[in-house]
């Protein structure tokens, strides 16, 4: 696969993903608080089968084509201090695979219905810190060096 295909691929994997936990985060939590009982009942009913369908492709897109990408740049991860882009790369990487296991982690307790708002709104909140992170280290691959 070509890596503009894999670049492609990965951003409008990361849109869906990064806008899905802004939207949760920035909108969605504070409305519910506001919401009866019943209508956020009936908006966690409809809403969150979506997501639950949805975000397991996204995510397998976003990492998949991340990690082309990431085979891409093998020789500026090989030696990450090297150069500020093999390190900003690899800081990068670190956040996304914390990112990574935030999902597993925040599945693995809902299978098991172990996930209470507290946890889910912590780890939703930790996500988008992650993802603001993420963004701004995308764009300073390009523009930051040393």
């Amino acid at each position: 696969m070509t890596y503009p295909l894999l670049l492609t691929l990965h951003l409008f994997a990361a849109l869906v993903f990064i806008g899905t936990v802004f939207f949760e985060v920035l909108f969605m939590a504070p409305i519910q608080k506001r919401l009866p009982d019943e209508a956020r009942q009936a908006l966690a009913r409809h809403l969150g089968p979506r997501v639950r369908a949805v975000m397991p492709w996204v995510l397998l897109v976003l990492f998949s084509a991340g990690l082309g990408m990431a085979w891409h740049h093998r020789e500026a991860l090989a030696h990450p201090a090297g150069s500020a882009f093999g390190t900003l790369l690899l800081l990068k990487i670190t956040l996304a695979t914390s990112v990574l296991i935030h999902v597993i982690t925040a599945m693995t307790l809902m299978r098991r219905r172990r996930l209470s708002g507290l946890a889910r709104d912590r780890i939703h909140k930790s996500v988008f810190c992650h993802m603001v992170g993420i963004v701004v280290l995308a764009k300073a691959l390009f523009y930051v060096s040393w």
